[in-house]
């Protein structure tokens, strides 16, 4: 059942029709949504299934630092690049079956990691599930503008929270199980069953009005350049000051070349009849702040998050089950806050102050969990990460529905994959250069502490030697096997390295908060992308005004929206008894 307007000889006229025809199009979107849900999941749970795992993972492939740093790096690498690519095929092409293949790419992928024998293997499957993600984040979001309108998506955004959570909650439990009991190798095959059934589903449920027919020209020359000028500068963010000095002739070549490559990336979309970015998107205020908080946010989310799972095992001595329970707090924070805000949102159609109040929080969570060690009382750490998933929730998903409210139809694939796309460079330079930070500050501290250290492993006699061993070998210790005296300067050591991390990430947050700030206050309109393409047509076919048809036909379905969502709280709609809606409106 596809989601789609009233047939024009049906417009409902009364408060009982209005609210009939509501709950029609409201039956009809979950089902939509089912299939689309349960690929979101399965694609997700096969990347956060492996989260708590890879210090054991990396551990077991003898890799070290850099080789943990690339193998979450690499699919965010992919991720970015193919992001945009994706966003414009679904201006283009049919985004079901884009979304499938990018589910099938993903999970190919990640049933191939599974027989990693070495580090380089498994960084290599983790590009290709970039890709797949890349194709998964920017599908779902605009496949949610075609059967969504912007002031309803409140109502769902808890749907969305629910998955995410189950999966960034349940997949690190999981997969810690999984390591703990069977084997890490099983984290990559578990998802493969539910991909099938997912597949399944979206080709059942999943039914999307069709794009106009249009000549489809696809902007090779762009793609070729973005995706060799982005890959270039990430990589050369992800070694310069380990692998080569920043003054060096490696850095001249990597980052004149990626310059070289973006100019010529500029030079090419000017000219391109179907660009892979416009950049005539660019003059819309909204879209432009929106990079800016994405950035940002990508910096905060991914750069400092993708560390915790060290901070729990390395400085707190958790198993990998463990140290999945215990981010549960900043899960619990994304999750309650952004469902909460969304029916918000929905009711009053208001969003800004919430995604402020976000910017606030995610600041304060950064700030905050920069002071923890390794031995700061879990409850404060708890509250620390619940503000920090409060902010995230409530800044995130909010940036790419005020692009989608603002920016023209045919824009909208390529303009919400965008926001996805600097989101994803964020959290890829983040991670990278934070990576690098940790790295270096993990050395620092421990020549700090060698005196110490030295004293503790000396006191071992024969066994320190194994463990001195252990520690000069660059890879990364497994804390729970040292002993006391030495796993304590261990774990101390990481502690401090962590919060620096997230304190020095605290200004880009204060970066989200100005951008949000100066982002347009315009109102969220109640159309869907394929609703607002036929009112334009029939608007520009019959010589009137779009934007006031558009008006027309928001308000309507801005009181059915009002009337569903209350009945469906159990409450009365608050409208004058008697009230019809007024005859000669079309309901969207």
């Amino acid at each position: 059942m596809s989601v789609s307007p009233a047939p024009q000889g049906a417009v409902p006229t009364t408060r009982a029709e209005v609210r009939a025809e509501a709950k029609r199009k409201h039956r009809a979107v979950l089902q939509a949504l089912t299939g689309l849900l349960l690929g979101m999941f399965v694609s997700m749970l096969a990347n956060t299934v492996v989260s708590t795992s890879l210090p054991v993972i990396i551990s077991d492939l003898d890799g070290d630092q850099a080789a943990f740093t690339w193998v979450v790096t690499a699919t965010l690498l992919a991720t970015a690049v193919s992001t945009p690519i994706w966003g414009k095929l679904a201006d283009l092409l049919n985004r079901k079956v884009l979304i499938q293949l990018a589910l099938i790419i993903f999970i190919v992928a990640s049933a191939a990691a599974g027989f990693a024998h070495n580090t380089d293997w498994l960084i290599a499957m983790r590009v290709v599930q970039g890709i797949g993600a890349g194709g998964l984040g920017a599908l779902t979001q605009i496949v949610m503008a075609d059967i969504v309108s912007p002031r309803e998506r409140g109502r769902y955004m808890g749907l969305f929270g629910a998955v995410m959570a189950l999966s960034t909650v349940g997949g690190p439990l999981i997969g810690g199980v999984i390591t703990d009991t069977v084997n890490w190798r099983w984290n990559f095959y578990v998802a493969v069953p539910l991909a099938a059934v997912a597949l399944v589903m979206i080709q059942k449920t999943l039914h999307l009005p069709a794009l106009k027919k249009r000549k489809v020209q696809i902007d090779y020359a762009g793609i070729v350049l973005l995706s060799a000028s982005v890959s270039c500068l990430l990589i050369w963010v992800s070694l310069v000051g380990t692998d080569f000095g920043w003054a060096s002739a490696a850095t001249a070549w990597m980052v004149g070349g990626s310059l070289l490559g973006l100019a010529a990336f500029v030079a090419v979309e000017l000219k391109a009849p179907e660009p892979l970015i416009p950049l005539t998107l660019f003059r819309n205020r909204t879209f432009t702040f929106a990079v800016v908080g994405s950035l940002a946010v990508g910096v905060a989310m991914f750069g400092t998050t993708v560390f915790l799972s060290q901070y729990m095992q390395l400085a707190r001595g958790a198993s990998a089950t463990m140290s999945g329970l215990m981010t549960i707090p900043m899960m619990a924070g994304l999750l309650i806050i952004s469902t909460i805000v969304g029916r918000m949102i929905t009711k009053s159609g208001k969003w800004k102050a919430y995604v402020v109040v976000g910017s606030v929080l995610l600041t304060a969570g950064l700030v905050l969990m920069g002071t923890i060690e390794y031995d700061t009382n879990f409850g404060l750490v708890s509250l620390y990460m619940f503000l920090l998933g409060a902010g995230v929730g409530m800044v995130m998903q909010n940036l790419v529905l005020v692009v989608q409210n603002d920016v023209s139809t045919r824009d909208l694939g390529v303009a919400s994959s965008s926001i996805n796309f600097f989101r994803t460079i964020g959290g890829t330079v983040g991670v990278s250069a934070l990576g690098a930070v940790l790295a270096t500050q993990v050395t620092d501290r421990l020549a700090e502490k060698q005196g110490e250290l030295m004293a503790a492993i000396g006191a071992l006699g024969e066994e320190g030697k194994a463990v001195a061993a252990s520690l000069a070998s660059g890879s990364i210790p497994d804390v729970n096997s040292l002993p006391e005296s030495v796993r304590l300067i261990v774990e101390s050591v990481y502690g401090s390295s962590v919060a620096h991390i997230f304190m020095i990430a605290a200004p880009l947050g204060v970066l989200t908060l100005l951008a949000v700030l100066f982002l347009p206050n315009l109102p969220l309109g109640s159309l869907t992308r394929h609703e607002k393409m036929q009112a334009e047509e029939a608007a520009a076919a019959s010589g009137k005004d779009s934007s006031k048809e558009s008006e027309t036909d928001s308000a309507t379905v801005a009181e059915t929206v009002a009337a569903v969502s209350e009945e469906a709280a159990g409450q009365d709609p608050d409208v004058t008894p008697g009230k019809d809606v007024p005859a000669g409106k079309n309901n969207a």
